[in-house]
């Protein structure tokens, strides 16, 4: 029988606490694997505060722990995270640089004339990403993103922004895994806790955006070829729109997409 690291009585969730130390031993290797191959020293993590992010940088460290970097790269709106940030430093044993990059983000407001909402909000995450490779490049260190199974599958990422990594170290962790495999690793209660957000905007939340839980979106995924199972337990709207976004954001998966070579019709 194939053990698994969430199994479920219902709509009630369990953990598998070997299945997750084991896997998180599968990730560190992953880790040393990817950088010794890549011919790199060590591993760049972008500290938001939140709890994907810290369980990356956990991770990275317990992979690299004289060569995991985290960055805090400020543009606004994060003061109320500051405080967590610097419990994760602690808790890590770790010194985070900061990067701000409020200035360059006003100076690209006044260059590009765009007045649309989530198009200055996806600036963010992709001054973010050119500093993590700029900074990661000169030291000879791998990007490492922090997207967790939920959003990568329906495309809950900015394309060239946090999406533009080397590795994808919680890839295949829902929601609800990464919280628990993040209490094991000695995140910061705080951390784990708090509600999820993208930062993209001042007052802004994952689930309102969405307008589903992750904890729906968890239970869709874990159950995603069983359709009597979450037909039975999941709204059909929240279904509809779960499936929608996976297949609209189909091109943020790809690399960019190319016509027919024309030698090889």
């Amino acid at each position: 029988m194939n053990r698994t690291l969430t199994e479920y009585n219902g709509r009630e969730r369990n953990f598998n606490k070997e299945v997750a130390l084991e896997y998180i031993d599968t990730i560190v290797n992953f880790l040393r694997e990817k950088v010794k191959e890549s011919n790199c020293k060590g591993l760049i993590v972008g500290i938001s505060g939140g709890i994907d992010s810290a369980l990356v940088y956990a991770l990275a460290k317990k992979a690299f722990p004289n060569n995991a970097l985290g960055v805090i790269m400020p543009i606004d709106g994060m003061e109320h995270d500051l405080g967590h940030i610097s419990e994760l430093e602690e808790s890590m044993n770790a010194k985070f640089i900061t990067v701000n990059l409020k200035q360059t983000f006003d100076s690209i407001l006044k260059t590009v004339d765009i007045e649309d909402k989530m198009s200055i909000s996806n600036i963010k995450p992709r001054l973010r990403m050119t500093s993590l490779y700029a900074i990661a490049q000169s030291k000879r260190y791998l990007v490492c993103g922090t997207d967790n199974k939920d959003e990568y599958f329906i495309g809950y990422f900015t394309k060239y922004g946090d999406g533009g990594v080397d590795l994808l170290p919680i890839v295949h962790l829902t929601k609800s895994e990464v919280k628990y495999l993040s209490k094991l690793l000695n995140v910061p209660e705080v951390i784990i806790n708090k509600k999820p957000s993208a930062g993209l905007w001042e007052g802004q939340s994952d689930e309102d955006e969405l307008s589903f839980s992750y904890d729906d979106l968890d239970f869709y995924l874990d159950h995603i070829n069983n359709n009597v199972i979450i037909n039975k337990y999941l709204d059909k709207n929240v279904i509809e729109k779960i499936e929608r976004m996976h297949k609209n954001s189909e091109h943020k998966r790809q690399s960019a997409y190319k016509p027919l070579d024309i030698n090889k019709k």
